[in-house]
């Protein structure tokens, strides 16, 4: 087996909940979702990003607004939606689940 990969998938789990998390602080750039992810090494290229960003907001758990911009094109500015934030708080509360699960078998001799 590779390591590699398993952690790979592991990040990819986890991504859209960390997503929504930093959305629903306040409105975000694409950007900014990038760096925040990078900085606590979540790294994520914006070729997975936008899909993700796309579903989240088909579902409707996201949506945006474009904000003109003096140095370039318009941007995308995304916010959570009612839905988000309830999705977001099951996911919080599965989270602590699993977090406790794990803790449980990964600390016991």
């Amino acid at each position: 087996m590779n390591v590699a990969n398993t952690q790979i998938q592991m990040r990819k789990g986890l991504l859209e909940f960390c997503i929504l998390h930093i959305i629903s602080r306040g409105e975000v750039y694409t950007s900014d979702l990038i760096d925040e992810l990078t900085e606590a090494h979540m790294i994520v290229v914006e070729g997975t990003l936008y899909p993700l960003l796309n579903r989240l907001k088909t579902a409707a758990l996201v949506e945006y607004r474009w904000v003109e911009s003096e140095s370039g094109p318009p941007r995308k500015y995304y916010s959570i939606t009612e839905s988000g934030k309830e999705f977001l708080a099951t996911l919080s509360d599965t989270w602590s689940s699993l977090v406790n699960s794990t803790l449980t078998i990964t600390t016991k001799n």
